[in-house]
């Protein structure tokens, strides 16, 4: 089976295509989060993995990040969109808005973050880490929807589970961080190492660990985040419905070429 584009959703999103058939996929790092639903959108062959499986009992410190990626390599999948719930790190990224990020900043541990990690040394530029064609598409889309729509952001992210303390948050927040979660990381580095185009876009939750000065805001909880997802989901997936129809044919940026230049010389 093939597929050209491909979804991975985060909490919230279990399902999305259209005569969608489940398939089991094992890579070489393992099986995916769960079964790889393959059908359309648009009339376009997509690929769907729940992040954290359906009924969402993977954490996001054991993911499967590099099997995920893999098996929509595997699959012939050239696009990736990759959504999930967030918390903000400023005041005007409100909860419900979204936001289309275009840098990230890892704090992560442990996690098999790399494809290169044996008989040959690459080294993957990520300064532009998000691909500029979906990010203008995706913007154009959301705007076209009337959705409250950031077209840039930097997402801090973390380990997990456990949410930040406030003396992190304020921390964050202070180094010009907009945004927060636990899963971008290294997904989008892992598909940027696979030479495939990766747009992320997250839905605000939350003010993570409160803003300062305003004690009506408190802390996040698990339970405002699933509230806070559930009410406009239903949006991110037309969201993503629509921009799948606008994704031209042949890709006009670079993501394809990300391994030229960057292999180690013997």
């Amino acid at each position: 089976m093939k597929a050209e584009i491909g979804v991975i959703g985060g909490s919230g999103i279990y399902s999305l295509l259209n005569d969608a058939r489940d398939v089991s996929m094992s890579t070489k790092y393992g099986a995916t989060s769960e079964k790889v639903s393959i059908g359309t959108l648009q009339g376009r062959e997509t690929a769907f993995i729940p992040r954290h499986g359906k009924k969402h009992t993977t954490p996001p410190h054991k993911v499967p990040y590099r099997a995920n990626i893999q098996a929509l390599k595997d699959l012939g999948v050239r696009r990736v969109i990759g959504t999930g719930a967030i918390g903000s790190l400023r005041e005007d990224y409100k909860p419900g808005d979204f936001v289309i990020f275009d840098q990230f900043v890892n704090m992560t541990h442990g996690r098999d973050d790399t494809f290169f990690d044996e008989d040959r040394v690459i080294h993957v530029s990520t300064a532009e880490p998000y691909c500029p064609e979906l990010r203008s598409l995706a913007l154009k889309t959301a705007k076209k929807m009337g959705i409250s729509v950031h077209g840039t952001g930097t997402i801090l992210v973390i380990n997990g589970p456990r949410f930040s303390s406030k003396a992190e948050s304020r921390f964050f927040s202070a180094n010009k961080m907009d945004v927060i979660s636990m899963t971008q990381y290294p997904e989008v580095a892992l598909a940027r190492e696979k030479g495939m185009c990766y747009l992320g876009v997250g839905i605000v939750t939350d003010y993570d660990s409160g803003l300062e000065g305003n004690s009506n805001i408190k802390p996040v909880s698990f339970d405002e985040i699933t509230r806070m997802f559930s009410k406009n989901v239903e949006t991110l997936k037309v969201m993503i419905s629509n921009l799948v129809e606008a994704i031209p044919e042949k890709q006009k940026c670079d993501c394809a070429k990300s391994l030229e230049g960057a292999e180690a010389s013997h």
